[in-house]
């Protein structure tokens, strides 16, 4: 659903224009209806797909609003206005107006027009889907990236940093902020993690697993252990033996 803005330039027409048609059904949202007063003003505060302006009656004024849209935007813009005036359809053209219906208005003419700029608005948000680069990963997933890749050996955020051209404090804080832990206490968990699991799943010896993980001290390692699980490497193997 694209939302767009009404602008009734004449007051005495304002509402007759959202009762012409059952918008929601051609594509398009009535998000705003507007005077010409207020209308700059909504635009430069959200975007919109499409301005509707509705100038019988006022048509210097429907051209003079034409020409301020387009000093910062390229928002389609459909026209609403005298009948009889052919040189205002041609002066109209001159600001890039998507069509330009004359009054009195035909529905027809109106749900037609609709569906062609709801085509190109369709036809522009797929290219512009297409172009988008894909979102690049953020310099958090490459820390744990690199941690995950160097887990056996003696890394540190400083030396990580470096690697990155991050600044280490800043890096520091913002691993803290986005994973709410400290990268060494991340690098622990990590490196428990993975202990358990070749516990688990291999027989591998005790201080083999010990390098796997990064600790070429065993006593390190049973503290770092037994303090993250509540029970020593070897303890946590016969564990997971008998349940097994």
């Amino acid at each position: 659903m694209y939302n767009m803005l009404i602008v009734e330039l004449n007051r005495r027409s304002v509402s007759s224009t959202r009762a012409a048609l059952d918008w929601g059904l051609l594509g398009f949202s009535i998000d705003n209806e507007t005077d010409v007063d207020s209308a700059l003003a909504l635009l430069a505060s959200k975007p919109y797909s499409l301005v509707l302006i509705n100038m019988v009656g006022m048509p210097e004024e429907g051209l003079a609003l034409c020409s301020r849209i387009r000093v910062n935007s390229r928002v389609p813009i459909l026209l609403i206005g005298d009948g009889t005036n052919f040189g205002l359809a041609r002066k109209a053209m001159q600001y890039q107006v998507s069509d330009y219906l004359p009054a009195p208005l035909c529905l027809n003419d109106l749900s037609a027009s609709l569906q062609l700029i709801r085509r190109k608005l369709d036809a522009d948000k797929s290219v512009a889907w297409e172009m988008k680069p894909p979102e690049p990963a953020s310099v958090i997933d490459k820390v744990k990236e690199y941690a995950t890749k160097a887990l056996s050996q003696n890394i540190t955020l400083k030396e990580i940093s470096s690697i990155l051209h991050f600044n280490c404090s800043y890096l520091g804080q913002k691993f803290k902020y986005e994973e709410n832990m400290t990268f060494n206490e991340y690098l622990l968990k990590q490196r428990m993690e993975r202990a358990k699991a070749l516990l688990e799943s291999t027989d591998l010896k005790i201080y083999e697993i010990a390098n796997e993980v990064g600790y070429s001290e065993m006593d390190w390692f049973y503290k770092k252990f037994k303090s993250y699980t509540g029970v020593s490497a070897n303890e946590y193997r016969k564990m997971r033996s008998i349940t097994a």
